[in-house]
């Protein structure tokens, strides 16, 4: 665990932050501030970690284990980077700009209604009003609003695991490492090579075997195809870009890597003076990239999806907890 002099010098204001987190807590903990319950399960999956984690291919497989579970799920969102006021449903024509990249993705890979709004209470009420079968809420992120009341709580991490062990500003953490949970997922990788899981921790993994093209999604061919092509690039706009990079090199690639800033919204054009014969694209860029004339048509452009596998026994332990919630 490294600690630069940096690190050290803005440590007493991480006190002062946790201080001001733990105060927080303590309001509603105490009843000084009331949470509101909503008449259905919440479960929250969300990151003390600052940047991207893996949660939205987490949340996708959660939504998916629970409605092979029988329940009738939704999810909620804040939206990063959306235009939003009050809470707004994503649809089949919601644009990412105005709701979000990733509760647009989400809605279309867990086939759920979503909705998203900066008021999480507001907007899991909203959406509850708009589809009264719902029967549980998926928060996509939303540790830190304890407005809302929550029945379990996932916690995700990866192999940065907590950085230096230090709050924000001296670290990269929003919450102590100490914070209470019900279960911890750690996002081991695509080759699932990473060994320091931390214990009681379950295992991740993203994996991926095929490219779709942005032009025609349907058309489609196997990624480890790739292995022999020359002249690739790998562009992201993620919140941990090198993960997508990773997942590239263990397919047997060779290309250029092309890290853009978390939620890229492609307003310049980053493939236009690229003279890359082939550029692979994560999911969550695609969904705004498609949506740009000038880079939907581009025929070099792929698209790499991939899907969270999760032991299924993780799956069982959620749904037994849903079942001891006590009813209204």
């Amino acid at each position: 665990m490294r600690r630069g002099w940096l690190a050290c010098l803005l440590w007493p204001l991480s006190l002062l932050f946790g201080l001001i987190a733990f105060g927080r807590r303590a309001l509603y903990r105490t009843g000084i501030k009331r949470a509101t319950r909503l008449p259905v399960p919440v479960i929250v999956v969300g990151n003390i970690f600052v940047g991207g984690t893996g949660k939205t291919p987490l949340t996708i497989w959660l939504v998916q284990a629970l409605r092979q579970a029988g329940y009738t799920p939704g999810v909620i969102s804040r939206g990063y980077g959306a235009k939003l006021g009050e809470a707004r449903e994503v649809t089949a024509a919601s644009q990412a700009r105005d709701v979000g990249d990733e509760p647009l993705l989400i809605a279309e890979r867990a086939a759920c209604p979503v909705m998203v709004g900066r008021a999480r209470v507001a907007v899991a009420q909203a959406l509850l009003a708009a589809h009264p079968e719902i029967d549980v809420i998926v928060s996509d992120d939303g540790l830190q609003h304890y407005a809302m009341a929550r029945d379990l709580e996932i916690v995700l991490s990866d192999a940065r695991g907590n950085g230096n062990g230090w709050l924000l500003p001296a670290g990269p953490l929003r919450e102590p490492v100490s914070r209470r949970r019900d279960f911890t997922v750690c996002n081991v990788g695509s080759d699932g090579s990473m060994t320091a899981v931390p214990a009681g921790a379950v295992a991740m993994q993203l994996t991926t075997d095929q490219v779709e093209l942005l032009q025609d999604r349907s058309c489609k061919q196997p990624l480890e195809a790739l292995s022999q092509a020359e002249g690739i690039a790998a562009v992201a706009g993620i919140g941990n870009p090198s993960r997508f990079f990773a997942t590239l090199r263990q397919a047997g690639l060779n290309f250029e890597a092309i890290a853009l800033p978390d939620h890229y919204d492609f307003a310049q054009n980053p493939f236009a003076g690229l003279s890359a014969a082939l550029i692979l694209i994560t999911e969550k860029d695609a969904v705004k990239c498609r949506a740009i004339e000038a880079i939907k048509n581009d025929p070099r452009i792929w698209v790499v999806p991939v899907t969270a596998r999760i032991d299924g026994a993780l799956a069982e332990h959620i749904v037994e907890k849903l079942r001891e919630r006590p009813t209204a």
